[in-house]
């Protein structure tokens, strides 16, 4: 069997391994499509191999087979990948920030025992049971392969959420901004305003509940007129740039906040004293809990999210180098890509 890997700069290959078996407390899954995340495309931009494990971490399917150990899944069951419970025996676990889990994190960056040695972007793959989530049965295929972003800013914007009527700036429109608008909008928010170059991702947004969507280069005078000059409540860093990181700062009210979702790969120039003097307070959201995974689910079940309109094709393993070389290339009308194994 074939995975695809990135294994240098702006280069993903086909690479062999055994038809995997399961051991007794994994399952095979079939993957049924893989999502392209942001954080593989900057991969593929960056020097050397990325991560195994985090090649290709978006993907649902069928369980195929079940080791000997497993009682909580059978074979046909649609899975979909999700980190795992917390473990109840790390340092966060006994000091009773379960949310914290250790072990859970180093699963969420593809290290640890929960590690594979591929991702999804293959025809099958062994996981540890722990880390599969059955499939709400109201969600489509398409659906499924989109909630594990859709949990990351669910858990962020949970995290932090704007107050009743508050501004909220979202940054980058992306999948996982045009997803956090959404998060936003059903938070509460009184005025959302998207900042994005891209002027279909701009349309999109606002067709998904965003009352004004910019281009960066007029966001900071559209804000500070609409705002009074006060600048935004909140900021939801999106992007996973590190020249956003200081513009989020920049566009917040003094004594406003900053939550940092996107993954930037590089350091960010900041302006720390700007920081004290607006008295800005910053947080950052990584993951999510199986509650909120499950929560997640529901959400997009009933119509509350929208996750059908941000997919915006799909393609076949073959074809994975070209979309990379596209998606990467930052001119494309590509929203969310799906792989099909």
């Amino acid at each position: 069997m074939q995975a695809a890997l990135i294994t240098g700069k702006e280069l993903i290959e086909f690479v062999d391994f055994d038809d995997p078996s399961p051991e007794p407390e994994q399952i095979v899954v079939d993957i049924t499509y893989c999502g392209i995340c942001g954080t593989d495309i900057h991969s593929f931009q960056s020097d050397g191999a990325a991560w195994p494990s985090t090649c290709g971490h978006e993907w649902t399917g069928f369980v195929s087979k079940t080791g000997s150990s497993v009682d909580r899944l059978s074979e046909g069951d649609r899975v979909v990948i999700a980190v795992p419970p917390s473990c109840g025996n790390c340092s966060a676990c006994h000091s009773g920030q379960m949310e914290k889990c250790q072990t859970v994190l180093m699963a969420t960056v593809g290290r640890g025992p929960f590690a594979t040695p591929h991702g999804g972007f293959a025809k099958q793959l062994a996981v540890h049971n722990g880390r599969a989530v059955k499939a709400n049965a109201d969600l489509s295929d398409i659906q499924a392969a989109q909630i594990e972003p859709a949990a990351i800013c669910f858990h962020a914007v949970r995290a932090n959420s704007p107050r009743l009527g508050e501004v909220a700036i979202i940054q980058g429109a992306g999948p996982i901004g045009l997803s956090t608008l959404q998060w936003a909008r059903v938070a509460g928010a009184g005025t959302i305003i998207v900042v994005e170059p891209n002027e279909a991702r701009r349309k999109l947004s606002l067709a998904l509940g965003a009352h004004h969507a910019v281009d960066p280069s007029e966001s900071s005078a559209f804000i500070s007129d609409h705002t009074m000059g006060l600048g935004a409540d909140i900021v939801y860093e999106c992007a996973g740039i590190p020249a956003t990181i200081q513009s989020a700062v920049d566009l917040a009210r003094r004594g406003g906040r900053v939550a940092i979702i996107g993954l930037a790969m590089g350091d960010a120039p900041i302006s720390p004293r700007q920081w004290l003097t607006k008295e800005i307070q910053v947080s950052a959201a990584l993951g999510y809990t199986h509650e909120e995974f499950e929560m997640t689910m529901g959400y997009v079940a009933d119509g509350r999210i929208d996750l059908d309109v941000l997919h915006s094709g799909t393609v076949d393993l073959i074809d994975i180098a070209e979309i990379f070389t596209e998606l990467s290339s930052g001119v494309t009308e590509h929203t969310k890509v799906l792989v099909r194994p």
